[in-house]
Order: structure tokens, then sequence, then C-alpha cells
């Protein structure tokens, strides 16, 4: 199973030759990390409000395969890669119809907010529901 963000290209996300500027595939992987995490039942925003606890980023990386277009429809397919004690990665795969547009992936480290920002163990229940995510994409 997979984690899935959909969105339309807008006219802002292009450059003078209608092409997607490629900082919008790092916005877009934030916003598919978020999507992600309320997928499997742990909002940020909730996260954050009930815990303090927030997933900086660490590392972003994304491969360009196709260009986006002004009005593309596009899914963007996220899963977790690896699985650390601390720390995870995410994989995004951007689909435009039946082709790969991009392929990128984030770092992330789970962390404390409550007073000097610490990386800490991500929780056994969390890490289940992304051990969950992993089995599924590799099986």
């Amino acid at each position: 199973m997979k984690s899935e963000y959909h969105f339309q290209v807008r006219w802002g996300d292009t450059d003078a030759a209608g092409i997607v500027f490629y900082p919008n595939f790092y916005k877009w992987m934030d916003d598919a990390t978020h999507a992600y995490l309320a997928a499997i039942g742990y909002p940020s925003s909730q996260l954050f409000a009930e815990q303090q606890i927030g997933v900086p980023l660490l590392e972003a990386n994304c491969i360009f395969k196709r260009p986006l277009l002004f009005e593309d429809q596009v899914a963007v397919k996220s899963y977790v890669e690896e699985l650390h004690n601390k720390v995870f990665k995410i994989k995004h795969v951007f689909v435009k119809g039946d082709q790969i547009a991009a392929e990128g992936y984030e770092v992330r480290a789970w962390t404390s907010f409550k007073e000097k920002p610490k990386a800490q163990p991500i929780p056994d229940l969390i890490r289940e529901k992304m051990m969950q995510q992993v089995e599924t994409v590799e099986g």
C-alpha cells in the first residue's frame, strides 16, 4: 500500500517555457510526506499540537525523467523505503497518467520540539505502521 497525494500543476509552478520549475518537486515531496503521515493516522499538525513532534528534513533528492506541464494531473505515490531508530527515508514517485515523471526521496528525523529540538526513537506503534508500508511495497 502506498499513500497517494494528488495535485494539478498550476501556472505559477511553471517557468517561461511552461515546464514545472524544479524546486516545486521538493515542495510537493514535502506535501506528500505530510499526506503520508495523515494516511497512517498521524497528521503532522496533530503530532505537533499534542506531542510537540515534528519530522524535519535531513536530506532530499529528486531525479527528473519527463517534464510536467501546466494543468497536468499528477499523483505522488509515497512509501517508507528505509526505517531506522530515529530516522526514516520516504520515497516519492511522481506519476502522470501511466508514466513516471520523477522519483525522489526525503530523509527525515523523528524529533521532539518540547525543548531544544532533539531526535528521538520513532514510537513502536508508528514504526509498525511504517513497516507495513515497507513490507507491502517490497512484497
